[in-house]
Order: structure tokens, then sequence, then C-alpha cells
């Protein structure tokens, strides 16, 4: 069974680190070993390991026994406390550092961007996603802030997500939430829930562009469809519609399409849907085409 090293060289802190020191060394080491950060195939051990280090030296007490018994304090019978038994009631076997440890490397699904499952204290929050949980901060603000990036369709139709939070201060652990977000959010809303508010991060999307509740499309049409007319599909975010392109359309034209846009977060209703009409100019023509447009002269 491989030694396990020393918790002080694993922070690599000496033994009279000060507390900030401690807390310093192990929030560098455990950014940079996250695994979904860092894809060495030890990292998930690394994380681990560092966690484990820090819940011991970052308590004044399991420290205290550290430094007198070394790792025997937290063996089952070592580190005899004032009762004759382990100091800390049956050591340290199964917790990893100040949380209870999960990794699932399934890849995406996390709205905190692949951070589902893996519980963090403090500022590693507050590194990633924005939210002000550090001390002294959460003391000043008590509705801590956290980031959540979603998909544009899902911030138009609404969705529901599961998410952990810290509670409690650093090494307290965290909490499962679910989470609904409703219809109509945009990139900066803010959702106020009971003990803290979610900042929504919206992806962009290939095909439509919003502006406020109406959404905007660009529909490139032939020239011989805008000179003539005709019908062409065009997606919005329900479903595909047909739309008539009156004879003689011009390029940039704007077709509102009423009450296909964004539903209103407040209220009743949904904004409207442009379609941006775009010539399709064809960029290699045949002998007979060339000759066609020449004669037309137009």
């Amino acid at each position: 069974m491989a030694t396990k090293r020393d918790f002080y060289e694993v922070l690599g802190v000496s033994k009279t680190a000060s507390a900030a020191e401690i807390k310093s060394a192990y929030r560098k080491l455990a950014l940079q070993w996250h695994p979904d950060r860092n894809k060495a195939a030890d990292a998930h051990e690394k994380f681990k390991e560092i966690n484990e280090a820090y819940a011991v030296l970052s308590d004044d007490q399991k420290k205290s026994a550290y430094d007198q018994f070394g790792h025997s304090a937290f063996a089952p019978g070592g580190g005899r406390g004032p009762q004759g038994g382990n100091p800390f009631g049956g050591g340290f076997g199964q917790q990893q550092g100040p949380f209870q440890y999960y990794y699932s490397s399934s890849g995406g699904g996390s709205p905190f961007g692949g951070f589902e499952d893996v519980i963090d204290p403090f500022e590693i929050f507050e590194q990633f996603f924005g939210g002000g949980f550090s001390g002294q901060r959460q003391r000043a603000r008590p509705h801590p802030s956290y980031e959540i990036q979603i998909d544009f369709m899902d911030a138009v139709k609404g969705v529901t997500r599961e998410v952990h939070v810290p509670k409690g201060e650093a090494g307290g652990g965290s909490e499962r939430k679910t989470i609904k977000i409703p219809a109509g959010v945009d990139n900066g809303s803010r959702i106020r829930f009971d003990e803290f508010d979610l900042v929504i991060s919206v992806r962009p999307d290939k095909r439509f562009t919003r502006e406020n509740d109406d959404i905007v499309v660009t529909e490139e049409i032939p020239f011989s469809l805008a000179a003539l007319g005709g019908v062409v599909d065009v997606p919005t975010i329900e479903e595909s519609v047909k739309i008539r392109i009156q004879p003689g359309t011009q390029p940039g034209t704007l077709i509102r399409l009423r009450g296909k846009g964004v539903p209103h977060v407040r209220g009743s209703g949904r904004g409207d849907q442009y379609v941006k009409i775009q010539l399709k100019v064809p960029t290699h023509l045949n002998h007979r085409q060339r000759e066609l447009l020449q004669e037309l002269d137009l």
C-alpha cells in the first residue's frame, strides 16, 4: 500500500505557515488539479489528496493532532484524545477534504460549466463562476450570485436544472438545488432565489438573433424569387412556417411574423419575429445562364 504523503508537502507549505498561506496554497493547487480543468491521468487522485490535506491543516484542532501524531491521528485507534480514543471520532477515512468529493466525467450537462457533482469550497466558485462566495464579500451581501450558462432555446422556452450551490461557511459543503428558469430570460437576467441570485448567460444561436423579445432571422433567396415572388419556408423558434415573398422584394426587406418571438418573461404575450431578406448571388453560371442574364440586362 502506498505511503501517504505529508500534508504540508502536498500543499507545498512549511509547518509554520499561517492559515492564510495554507488557504492560498490550497486554492492555487485545487484550481490547477481540478479534474474538469486538468486532464492528466492522475488529476483525480491529486485533487482528492489536496482536499484531504487542506481539511486537516485548515482546522486548528485537526492540525494540532496531525502535528503531534501524523497520519495516525486519523486512523482507527490512533492519536489518543482525552477520552482515550481518536479525537475525531473514528478517523478521516470517509471524508476527502472539507466536503464529500464526487466527480463525474460525463462531460457537459452541468449548468456551471462542467462542475456537476463537484462540491468545492469558497473561492473556486468565485474564480470560475463570478459569484461572490469569498467570506468577506458574502457577509457584506446576503445573496451571493452565481452565473449559469444555458442554450439559446432553453432561455426562450424555459428549462429546469439541478445545480450544486455552497452552503454555510467555507468547507460547509453544498446542497443540490432544483431551479426553474422561466421562459423568456435573456443574457444578463438575474433571478432571485431564497439563498442566492442566479445570473443568466445565454449561448448565442447560429440562426436566430434576439433583440429584446423579438427574433431576427436572415433568409437568403435567389434573384428570381425576389423578382417574381413566391413562397419560402423559414424557421421560427417553434416550427417552420411558409411566408409569401412579394414580387419585386428588395434586399434588406423585413417581413414581420406577429407573435412568433420570445415569450415575455413578465406577463403574457410574445414578441415578434422578423425575417430579413438577402439575395443569394450565384458564384458559378453556365454559358446559357450568362446569355439569359445579358439578354435581360437588368
